[in-house]
């Protein structure tokens, strides 16, 4: 079963992807079930009540779904919370030493956007980047965690992330700051699909991007330094989880950080995809106006 939303920004409605009776895959109107994909639907025991009412043969099938826009399958999260450098190839590609303990930032939610909407290349970026990554969509409260153990049972399901980095903003010089480079308008593509989690073995997915076509990274959650319990557990500690919230658990090596690829041009095209859970294409372009066309350090001068 696959979950997703369709429609124009803010008016997606919320659909499920499944077999019927006949073992046909359609897309179902989910809207007598819910009326969006959110928090309150995933505390609320909504998922369970999709797969019923599919097996059931409760809902419709969505008229003219294929031509509609595809929408991020979870509505605007409370929280975006990342994991740094939870790749060991990834963290020394990065000029750094594989963490210890987890590495944890945050994006504004207002930079989540659908996995096939154009992309912004910020006016004044020149180092603009890829990073395909397992996103874990949170189903049920979690804080102060006892056990690690417990800790997979806050996952309602998961879901392709693409976490744009500016790495100009990101790193160097005493203006570097990771909020920076991790804040930008549509910077957190999100799906297609949110696959529930009982549907998904997470500690062994593929993740691949593309760009123009051109393999960039290929690795396996298998190689995740820190798995996605052991980050819940961690994460409890520190703040609360809440349903709806999205957790992305970090990039494989092949960015352009590496120095073996080029940054993000005008025009080009990027492709991602976690096996078993969809693929999504940007194909970026320069946003514009910008208000000067002097260099960064020009543009932030006086903060």
């Amino acid at each position: 079963m696959k979950i997703s939303r369709l429609g124009a920004p803010g008016q997606e409605i919320p659909v499920v992807i499944a077999p019927g009776a006949d073992g046909v895959e359609r897309c179902y109107d989910a809207r007598p079930v819910t009326n969006d994909i959110d928090g309150e639907f995933l505390a609320g025991g909504g998922i369970a009540k999709l797969r019923g009412a599919v097996v059931r043969g409760e809902l419709s099938v969505l008229a003219a779904a294929d031509s509609l826009r595809i929408g991020p399958p979870i509505a605007r999260p409370n929280n975006v919370i990342c994991i740094g450098m939870n790749y060991a190839a990834h963290a020394v590609e990065s000029g750094a030493e594989p963490p210890t303990i987890p590495v944890v930032f945050l994006k504004p939610n207002n930079t989540v956007t659908g996995p096939f909407d154009a992309a912004p290349i910020p006016p004044l970026s020149a180092k603009y980047d890829w990073e395909v990554e397992l996103g874990v969509v949170i189903g049920r409260e979690a804080s102060y965690l006892a056990s690690v153990e417990e800790a997979g049972d806050a996952v309602a399901g998961y879901l392709v992330a693409n976490d744009l980095s500016e790495r100009e903003y990101q790193i160097p010089g005493a203006a570097g700051q990771w909020t920076k480079g991790k804040s930008l308008p549509k910077s957190t593509p999100l799906g297609p699909w949110l696959v529930p989690a009982s549907d998904v073995d997470a500690n062994s997915l593929q993740l691949k991007s593309w760009v123009n076509g051109e393999p960039r990274q290929d690795s396996n959650t298998a190689d995740l330094i820190f798995d996605i319990p052991t980050i819940i557990h961690h994460l409890s500690q520190y703040m609360v989880l809440e349903p709806g919230d999205v957790i992305l658990t970090g990039t494989p090596e092949g960015v352009a950080l590496s120095g073996r690829f080029p940054y993000l041009q005008d025009g080009d095209v990027v492709e991602m995809e976690i096996a078993g859970l969809g693929l999504q294409r940007q194909e970026f372009f320069r946003a514009g106006p910008a208000n000067t066309t002097d260099s960064i350090t020009a543009a932030t001068k006086g903060e």
